[in-house]
């Protein structure tokens, strides 16, 4: 690896280099002592890392000479480096000193006198010009290469802008693996009002990792970030100083990759690549569409818009983005609440080229000054750190966002009062549900069966009978039903606390969940299933088991609803089969999602899921581990089998109580008892009577070691399955829907 002085261009470059051998190294450059390429001179840095010289890439036909800094030693014969002590600069001449090929410019603002020029080669990698006699060991060196990288960027290194020397330090790949000319990527910072990384080809974007948050950036938060009035920048600092790890932008593809050195087998090793998807590439859904890579399709527009070009969208060209469905009011609007805003969460903040940024504002703040602005789209907190603060606006369409199931930002986008509706919870696969008053000041939640519902007659009938027949603690209570014409209602005791998921999904309400209410939400849930498979009159298979159909009561209780698709036993039967597989992606037992075959055991792998969800905070859909392309299960299992189980926990729970504050032994029961449930085979997963005592025993309680889980690696379990075309998911507290899906037989 090294950074390269390209000949005839003054720019200083970065490459990764195969080890040759060197003949003669050298500790400093100075005006008596140049480096010659003929002797085989080498610069090395004092602790041996890194090393300069002259070398040719590629095959051995290609004659042209560079000057480079790599981890491992090379060689060849031809020019020389040296140090002008006149104009205070490095120059590469040729071999007969007659052609001055490569000047540097110092750029330190220092007139002091300089007495004693020398270059050497930092530990860091760093090629620098200074006086030797310079004993204040500053930094402000003459000349460094760090100021002009090429295509790789080391620790230490600054990707961004300079006001004050007018520098832009970015980085371009190679035009060929032999050529180190600039090729066509570029990586590095557009300064606006609120500066992004982008990497571009040619003038065109790619790649965009989006706005600093005060954390990270909301699509990639691994650099840290300066921005100032006299600099703008990414840096990145390496934990373990013995690690060696570099980022490379590559020479023919549209990867930038961070490398790690394997000591043992003296090779570069892959630790990351950006872009890692199809989400990843700039504006893949267009406007106001987000992207998640483990969804099928990709692209979903945003509530209250639609595609702009259905026909386009169906064949998987989303490019076009999404257009309102109805339009913002007239601006200033005639009457107040004429318009509002609707939260996002888990995104990666959209392209902030047309923004606006104020460091101080508190998000009230920051809604008003969007309202009072007919061009404002959007607003958001710039720092999400504590309580959140400072205000970022949007005048644009709404451009390249990416869900994430965890980790993403929070956006509020303009819309009108009539996609706001103020008494709506939420929406499912039965259609929206509504917060109502009785006549006796009863609250009450009333679901309205859609027309365009994936669940019809008779799932409404089948909830109706199912729920007046059932009374248990942990059971949602019905209270009445209405069918008039076309309008079919269910009205339930109101939950105040809505549903589960939008509690451990939402990273600020999930730290209301500390691990004794997780474990209680746990234990009530399988106390509710074990009374719908056992102790009910009934024997009933939920069939639909998720975080969205579990809701919570004042106290955080949970109470299991929507059995619009349950399937009633009688006697000892407990299974059946199906040609109409109906469900929640992501929940649903492997033997049900490929062969229609349901028993108490398909709840049990919902109920599992549902465990490592609460555990976690994770969803399993859209949760995706870049290692081995595991999926929330997969993830577990293996967290499991390398002993580090407990790492699975919800880091939110490390901001409400210690370690030790936690009944870690209880937690890693649920972890062990969770991954029992989703084992591959329904005849290996314990009933939920087993369960319940599973997570009741103590530490006496022995528990046999789970087998290998159920789609633990795919990210798409029915893709080979065709989804229903009415199928989405909308943002709002119950935000998975129940699907029916043809089974191919």
């Amino acid at each position: 690896m090294g950074f390269l002085f390209q000949f005839p261009f003054a720019v200083v470059h970065v490459f990764l280099l195969l080890p040759c051998s060197s003949t003669a190294v050298l500790d400093a450059v100075t005006p008596t002592q140049p480096l010659i390429d003929s002797d085989g001179q080498t610069l090395v840095s004092k602790d041996g890392t890194f090393e300069l010289g002259f070398f040719t890439p590629g095959p051995s036909s290609n004659r042209n000479r560079y000057l480079g800094i790599w981890y491992s030693p090379a060689t060849d014969s031809g020019s020389s480096l040296s140090v002008d002590t006149g104009n205070r600069s490095l120059v590469i001449v040729s071999s007969n000193k007659s052609v001055t090929l490569w000047s540097s410019n110092a750029t330190a603002s220092s007139n002091h006198l300089v007495t004693s020029l020398v270059a050497e080669l930092l530990n860091t990698g760093n090629l620098v010009l200074r006086d030797q006699n310079d004993t204040s060991n500053s930094e402000e060196f003459l000349w460094q290469s760090f100021d002009y990288p090429c295509d790789t960027l080391l620790p230490g290194m600054k990707l961004g802008w300079d006001s004050k020397s007018g520098l832009n330090r970015g980085l371009t790949s190679w035009k060929s693996p032999d050529d180190p000319s600039t090729g066509d990527f570029r990586w590095g910072i557009q300064v606006q009002n609120n500066p992004e990384e982008f990497m571009w080809k040619g003038s065109e974007r790619f790649h965009r990792s989006g706005p600093w948050n005060g954390l990270g950036r909301s699509g990639a938060p691994e650099l840290r970030f300066v921005w100032n009035e006299d600099e703008v920048y990414y840096q990145y600092e390496l934990k373990n100083k013995s690690l060696i790890s570099i980022v490379v932008m590559n020479q023919t593809s549209y990867l930038r990759q961070r490398l790690a050195w394997n000591e043992g087998s003296q090779s570069w090793g892959l630790y990351a690549s950006v872009p890692r998807d199809r989400c990843d590439n700039y504006a893949t859904c267009g406007a106001y569409a987000t992207c998640m890579v483990s969804e099928s399709p990709i692209c979903e527009c945003m509530k209250g818009f639609k595609s702009k070009s259905p026909e386009m969208w169906e064949m998987a060209e989303w490019s076009q983005g999404c257009v309102r469905e109805k339009p913002l009011p007239e601006c200033p609007p005639r009457q107040n609440n004429a318009e509002g805003f609707v939260r996002y969460s888990e995104l990666k903040l959209p392209d902030a080229t047309h923004s606006w940024v104020n460091k101080t504002m508190s998000l009230g703040e920051c809604r008003n000054k969007c309202l009072q602005n007919c061009s404002c789209t959007a607003y958001a907190n710039t720092d999400i750190r504590g309580a959140g603060s400072g205000c970022s606006i949007w005048f644009a369409d709404l451009i390249d966002m990416k869900m994430f199931s965890t980790g993403g930002q929070e956006i509020y986008i303009r819309m009108p009062a009539s996609e706001l509706d103020s008494n709506k919870l939420g929406e499912g696969g039965f259609g929206p549900v509504y917060k109502g008053v009785m006549a006796d000041g009863q609250e009450v939640a009333v679901k309205r069966l859609s027309s365009d519902s994936g669940q019809g007659l008779k799932e409404f009938k089948t909830e109706v009978i199912l729920i007046s027949k059932l009374q248990h603690r942990n059971l949602v209570k019905l209270l009445g039903c209405c069918i008039q014409g076309d309008e079919k209602m269910l009205i339930y005791e109101y939950m105040p606390h809505r549903s589960l998921d939008s509690f451990i999904f939402d990273k600020g309400r999930s730290r209301l969940l500390d691990w004794g209410k997780r474990f209680d939400i746990i234990c009530g849930i399988a106390r509710g299933l074990l009374y719908l498979h056992q102790d009910s009159r009934l024997r009933i298979i939920h069939r639909d088991l998720k975080a969205s159909n579990v809701l919570l009561d004042r106290e955080l209780k949970p109470k299991i609803s929507d059995f619009g698709l349950a399937r009633i036993f009688g006697g000892d039967n407990s299974e059946g089969n199906t040609k109409r597989v109906v469900g929640t992606y992501g929940y649903m037992a492997p033997e049900y999602a490929a062969d229609g075959l349901f028993s108490v055991k398909s709840d049990v792998f919902s109920f599992g899921i549902l465990v490592l969800e609460i555990i976690s905070g994770k969803k399993s859909r859209g949760f995706y581990h870049s290692d081995e392309s595991l999926n929330l299960i997969g993830y577990a299992w293996r967290m499991w089998n390398e002993g580090k189980a407990l790492e699975l926990m919800d880091s939110a729970l490390d901001d409400q109580e210690s370690p030790s504050a936690r009944n870690l032994s209880q937690a890693m029961r649920c972890i062990h008892t969770g991954l029992l449930c989703v084992q591959h085979y329904a005849e290996d997963r314990p009933s939920m009577a087993t369960v319940v005592v599973m997570l009741g025993g103590g530490d006496s309680c022995a528990l046999p070691p789970p087998k290998e889980p159920g789609f633990f690696k795919d990210k798409e379990p029915f893709n080979m399955m065709v989804y229903s075309s009415s199928s989405k998911v909308e943002s709002s507290s119950t935000n998975e829907l129940s699907f029916t899906l043809p089974e191919g037989r």
